[in-house]
């Protein structure tokens, strides 16, 4: 990362305005363009989706958040990181099923993981790019733009998955909206706290990849399983590979532009 030059509390108040506009300009933008694809798809076409969140969930995780959080890390805390988060997550939701006497849809405590692994990538969206600001305005417009790109293919996979744990279209956004907020949150912390959040950052990527790694491979993916019949294996086959392919994608037109 560039060294930061010295600034007076005077010149770094704008930035701080920039960073906050920045994370809720990000996470505004690629909420509504989500919203306009996922709202105008029928309900009967939401089971099938499943596949489609299930490839995005795995494709952010395994190929950006991941290879990001491994630049960083040891492979030995990578993987430590990622076990802990995996086991965490089980025993959160362990814990909310009990909560509520084995009553509630297992769906509906998928939605509440996949809203807690959002905010927690949107959180570090939000950190690099107080970082980003910090280096220059140019920098920082530019990364807003690549979290954009980014985002939307995230935020449909999120959407429709809140969508079929039993949320209506109103309450997906409104919650998915909440947890576009941990970027502002995370914006201001990098901006007073750079360091201690950059030496954080890997530790927060990898929990995010395991959340994501753990409502695929746990919720999604049985889901998918009791779809029988041989149409039903074709959608989810090319649903799938859409949703991962989706995802480097994105960042290759990011990177091109």
């Amino acid at each position: 990362m560039p060294r930061l030059h010295p600034q007076t509390k005077g010149e770094l108040m704008p930035t701080l305005s920039l960073i906050i506009l920045a994370t809720l300009a990000g996470g505004i933008l690629s909420m509504a363009v989500a919203a306009l694809f996922a709202y105008g798809v029928p309900n009967r076409w939401l089971p099938r989706l499943t596949g489609f969140s299930a490839g995005v969930l795995l494709a952010a995780a395994l190929l950006d958040l991941l290879p990001e959080a491994g630049a960083e890390l040891a492979p030995q805390a990578l993987f430590v990181t990622v076990l802990a988060g995996l086991l965490g997550f089980f025993v959160l939701e362990r814990i909310a099923l009990w909560r509520h006497d084995h009553h509630l849809d297992a769906g509906a405590v998928a939605g509440r993981l996949v809203l807690l692994g959002d905010a927690f990538h949107n959180f570090v969206d939000g950190v690099l790019l107080a970082a980003a600001f910090l280096t220059s305005p140019q920098v920082g417009w530019a990364a807003t733009l690549a979290v954009i790109a980014h985002e939307i293919p995230q935020e449909v996979g999120d959407f429709l998955l809140l969508r079929l744990a039993g949320y209506s279209k109103a309450r997906a956004f409104a919650y998915n909206a909440l947890s576009s907020l941990a970027a502002v949150a995370g914006g201001v912390l990098g901006y007073f706290l750079l360091d201690g959040a950059h030496a954080s950052l890997p530790y927060a990527l990898a929990l995010a990849a395991s959340s994501f790694l753990y409502i695929a491979i746990a919720d999604l993916m049985p889901f998918l399983h009791r779809q029988r019949g041989g149409a039903a294996a074709l959608w989810q086959g090319v649903l799938i590979a859409a949703g991962v392919v989706i995802i480097p994608l994105a960042g290759h037109f990011v990177h091109a532009h």
